[in-house]
């Protein structure tokens, strides 16, 4: 695309303007100067996760003025001019694979607070394998996002949680762990493509921010034995519709485990003693 007012100078740095056009909608948006295709994807799905179906393969083409017309986003493609791409899905429907890698995987602790020590099911078990999976995050450079619904009523997450490191603590009202906060942040990490969701309860926040992350095609692994409601029927019948919907109902030693990946990793020695010092019998696994 040719170069117009308003593009960084080649070479330059700062923010490019890029149209953005998916199905029958085109909307104007910036990206950093050398912005590459993760970025590109993340920002597509900023715009339109609403829109958006996670279960299908997409091609992004750019505007070629030499042809008239779109093309495939050519290998090794950054952005340094202002120009307009847009994202195609394809026919094919792909299944779910729920591969993990640090590099790409953000940890979601929701609501992990105080007050509902005594009204949660097996909370106690869950705070521990939610500290275990916070101290793995930790030692495999995950970044973190943590909310508390209502802390000034509902307290503040439970002192036995370590939250040091996590890239946000945030309050809410709503629901859905996807606040605006969640959603910039998101956008800032580069190559995000999978959310480890724990914490309570099941069928409310834990439900509504599995719906709304899947809506903005990222993959999410519920963690079931760091998930509890009030009522285990209610708990069940959430992690049953999840898993329906394409969200994958995991345990914490399957995560740990598929982020290392191989017992050569630097870290395998220090993940597999978090496994072994805290694995809690609660039943919860039963009742999944």
């Amino acid at each position: 695309a040719a170069a117009e007012p308003g593009a960084a100078p080649g070479g330059g740095s700062g923010s490019v303007p890029v149209l953005f056009c998916f199905s029958v909608f085109a909307r104007p948006s910036s990206v950093p100067h050398g912005a590459g295709y993760e970025l590109l994807i993340q920002k597509f799905l900023s715009l339109y996760g609403d829109q958006i179906d996670m279960h299908r393969k997409f091609v992004v083409q750019l505007f070629a003025e030499e042809w008239s017309q779109y093309i495939d986003l050519p290998k090794g493609f950054v952005v340094s001019e202002r120009c307009k791409v847009r994202l195609v899905p394809l026919q094919i429907q792909i299944t779910t694979l729920g591969n993990l890698t640090p590099s790409s995987t953000v940890f979601f602790c929701c609501d992990m607070q105080e007050r509902f020590r005594p009204a949660i099911k097996y909370f106690g078990d869950i705070i521990s394998v939610g500290q275990r999976l916070l101290q793995g995050a930790r030692l495999l450079g995950i970044p973190v996002i943590v909310t508390e619904q209502y802390p000034k009523g509902l307290g503040s997450t439970v002192q036995e949680i370590d939250l040091t490191g996590a890239k946000l603590v945030l309050p809410k009202t709503k629901f859905s762990m996807v606040l605006p906060e969640v959603e910039t942040a998101l956008a800032e990490i580069p190559g995000v493509r999978s959310i480890v969701l724990f914490g309570v309860e099941t069928h409310v926040c834990i439900q509504q921010t599995a719906l709304e992350l899947i809506g903005r095609g990222l993959e999410v692994h519920i963690v079931a034995d760091a998930t509890s409601s009030r009522s285990m029927m209610d708990r069940m019948f959430a992690l049953e519709r999840l898993a329906r919907t394409g969200i994958i109902v995991t345990t914490s030693e399957a995560i740990l485990l598929q982020l290392v990946a191989d017992k050569e990793h630097p870290k395998f020695k220090e993940i597999q003693n978090l496994i072994k010092a805290s694995a809690p019998e609660s039943g919860l696994l039963s009742k999944v």
